[in-house]
């Protein structure tokens, strides 16, 4: 068929080129014949001859030749009348409509936006010599997918006012699978240590029953990328020579199946024998050299110098030399197989900020804004003072993402402006809502709530909440910063009643209502305490099947109390996001003790750490503890059993029924205990075939603990232990947590629950 079309089209030039026979001539005039969509000027601006111009045979021929290669007209013939030059011109139709059948695996915009990168479109003009350029340019995007098999063929229909239709049948075929993929010339590693490196398989993935995430289709870009993965896989053990020196991908007759060969050179392994810092360092060599992870007698690692040389940039770049050059050069001594690593460190000239400008706050005042900043105007730059300001932002929950430009100074070499451009988060003012847990039922839940007043970063509310463990109301006020250190202040008025025998513990009811005042105080960039006063007063009341010891209880110290208690927290956080952290470390401890003057005298001591560690391809390890002690002193002769603690469900021991770990009633219903002891250690997950999703986390854990009453020893025998998987999801209506989880040590009186979940947010 091209040749076809190529015979067809030199045929038609030499039939125009013929069609002129004269003897020379001098034009007087050119007229053009035959145009409809092409203007004049189009026409002239490639046609090569002139009024006044002397034309022979050699230049008419030229000039025909000059518009055919326009690839615009069909037919282009010269034609005499007296000195008057005229060009007979026959356009090529417009392209109308693009249309395809057959496609399955793509969608119909893919193909027509593929083709536009050879020109190929509707309203350009109709070329017929490119439509085998176009069916190739198709079938790469059905290559890309590993169909191979596929067969295009074109229909051309001609339409009214010189306009074609093009259509496209498209036989998709099977995907082209890959049978087999064998390494040549590979001693250090097996070859399936080389497939654990590549996306592309065989099959008999965890996924590959799936049709569109199976990985034994053959596809060349991801053949590259796994070549890629390979040679950066050598690279960090050692192999600094690797090659790959050939890939041969056979595809057999019927396009159905593929061979895959690599040929590799590893080299020799060479190990790190000095490493040197030369240049302007800036900082102190010893400083700098705690950012290098690569050390002495280690095995040559391209990822560890990558890191190293970002760990050096943040300490260069903290001291005001914004991206500086840092080049790692290497030394081989090819006997001895080792390398000298030289830091070479070019710090630049130290930048200044003018400027911290914010855009997108339409709502939040710029004072709000500025006050989180750690970057100051007229300072130096220092890039851990501007990601630690993002952090701060964040924290603020007003905003659902902050993106930062750092921005030249035109006409300066040594002055940026920084740009915190924010998407406000709807806050609303007036919510109604719900939630549900398989222990609190469903909650109804109505706000007037505004967590950034009027713009201020003040939050004030009142609040409703009914589930049928508790009903709640509660006017709260919080001012984050009462003055320019950061001292916030706030307070809440509440009411509530809470039915203990719905949340899984003995039946007793409680009705309370009073007022917290406390103040936070910043002592540090990560570190703060809390001070506080809690007023409440508490009503308890019995049912038909409530236990001895809550009536014992009660006979004691009656059913009546008012308590005033002074609370104290310190915090030392420095995670680097508020919701879904993945690096740093969080310490929080927290006391209050109840006034002498109380009706009842106790104390509550609790202390939680958490720590994360991001370890390889975006996974997470995360360390997690909970420690909580409460006793009676003076009058008081224990904890009051309403304060006590509880273990089991989402939020503590996953794969328990809430809330019903430790000691039991005599009724035998969960009672709580006056020590608490609860550990979790988790595997953040990548999210499977997905990115940069920052609204859902997934976790694997392992989670342990147990409560135990004042007459009971700490036993660590006693733990209870889960494993699982976790999700949450922080979604429109609210936050969602759901765990699948396997007890692996119940006994006989244990509550267990494999699948546990929470909608919405609900008040304890």
């Amino acid at each position: 068929m091209p040749y076809i079309r190529l015979l067809a089209g030199l045929l038609l030039s030499l039939l125009s080129m013929a069609s002129l026979a004269f003897e020379p001539f001098n034009i007087e005039d050119i007229r053009l014949e035959g145009l409809r969509r092409i203007s004049t000027g189009t026409v002239f601006n490639y046609f090569p001859l002139k009024v006044n111009e002397n034309i022979t045979q050699e230049k008419a021929s030229q000039a025909i030749s000059a518009l055919f290669k326009t690839g615009l007209f069909k037919d282009v013939r010269l034609a005499r009348e007296g000195n008057v030059l005229v060009a007979k011109l026959e356009e090529r139709p417009a392209i109308f409509r693009i249309t395809f059948s057959g496609n399955e695996e793509l969608e119909e915009e893919q193909l027509l936006e593929a083709l536009k990168g050879v020109e190929f479109a509707q309203g350009r003009v109709f070329n017929p010599a490119l439509l085998d350029q176009v069916e190739l340019q198709i079938k790469r995007q059905y290559f890309n997918l590993g169909k191979y098999a596929v067969n295009i063929e074109s229909t051309i229909t001609p339409l009214s006012r010189n306009r074609v239709g093009i259509h496209f049948s498209v036989t998709e075929g099977e995907d082209t699978e890959i049978s087999r993929i064998t390494f040549v010339g590979n001693q250090a590693f097996s070859d399936d240590d080389l497939l654990d490196e590549m996306e592309l398989s065989t099959g008999g993935g965890w996924f590959s029953w799936v049709p569109f995430l199976s990985d034994n289709k053959y596809s060349k870009q991801q053949l590259a990328a796994d070549l890629e993965n390979i040679r950066s896989f050598y690279l960090d053990q050692g192999y600094v020579n690797f090659s790959v020196d050939s890939t041969q991908v056979s595809i057999t007759p019927d396009k159905k199946r593929v061979y895959i060969t690599i040929n590799i050179n590893e080299g020799d392994k060479y190990t790190i024998s000095d490493i040197k810092l030369t240049g302007n360092l800036i900082v102190e060599e010893q400083a700098l050299r705690k950012e290098i992870l690569i050390k002495l007698g280690d095995t040559f690692s391209r990822k560890k110098i990558t890191k190293s040389i970002d760990g050096l940039t943040q300490a260069i770049g903290n001291e005001g030399y914004f991206r500086p050059n840092i080049n790692p050069l290497h030394e081989f001594d090819e006997a001895k197989k080792t390398v000298t690593l030289n830091f070479a460190i070019d710090p630049g000239k130290r930048v200044y900020v003018r400027r911290i400008n914010f855009l997108g706050n339409t709502k939040t005042r710029d004072e709000v804004l500025r006050r989180e900043m750690r970057q100051m105007e007229g300072g130096w730059i220092s890039t851990g003072a501007i990601e630690r300001s993002k952090v701060r932002l964040e924290r603020l929950s007003y905003f659902d993402s902050i993106d930062i430009e750092t921005k030249p100074i035109a006409g300066t070499q040594d002055l940026v402006d920084i740009n915190y451009t924010v998407e406000e988060r709807a806050l609303g003012s007036v919510m109604a809502g719900f939630g549900y847990s398989q222990t609190y039922g469903f909650a109804f839940n109505a706000s007037i709530v505004q967590d950034n007043f009027l713009g201020t970063g003040k939050r004030i509310g009142f609040a409703f909440n009914n589930s049928k463990v508790n009903r709640i109301y509660k006017i709260s006020y919080l001012n984050p910063y009462t003055n320019v250190d950061g001292v916030s202040r706030g307070f809440d008025l509440f009411y509530r009643t809470t039915d203990a025998q719905e949340a899984n513990l003995s039946r007793y009811v409680t009705d309370s209502f009073g007022g917290v005042l406390n103040y936070g105080i910043p002592i540090s960039e990560f570190n703060s305490i809390k001070l506080g006063m809690e007023v409440d007063h508490t009503k308890l009341k019995t049912t038909d099947y409530t236990a001895e010891q809550v009536f014992n209880f009660m006979d004691k110290y009656g059913d009546d109390y008012n308590s005033f208690r002074l609370t104290a927290g310190w915090a030392s956080d420095t995670r680097n996001s508020i919701f879904f952290p993945n690096s740093g470390m969080l310490n929080y401890m927290r006391a209050e003790v109840a006034l002498p003057f109380s009706d009842l005298d106790y104390y509550k001591v609790s202390y939680i750490h958490q720590s994360l560690y991001p370890i390889v391809s975006n996974y997470v390890f995360s360390l997690r503890g909970e420690v909580g002690y409460g006793e009676g002193y003076g009058d008081t002769d224990s904890l009051p059993f309403f304060e006590n603690y509880t273990a089991g469900g989402p939020r503590s021991v996953r794969g328990f029924r809430e809330n019903t770990l430790g000691p039991l009633d005599s009724y035998r219903r969960p009672f709580g205990g006056n020590l608490k002891v609860v550990g979790n250690a988790e595997v953040i997950l990548p999210l499977p075939f997905t990115k940069d999703i920052k609204s859902f986390r997934l976790s694997a854990f392992v989670d342990g603990g147990n409560v135990y009453g004042e007459d009971e020893d700490f036993d660590t025998s006693l733990f209870r232990y889960s494993t699982g998987l976790a999700a949450i999801w922080i979604s429109p209506i609210g936050p969602m947590t759901f765990s699948i989880a396997k007890p692996l040590n119940e006994k006989d009186d244990d509550e267990t629950q494999v699948f546990q979940f929470t909608i919405g947010t609900i008040f304890y």
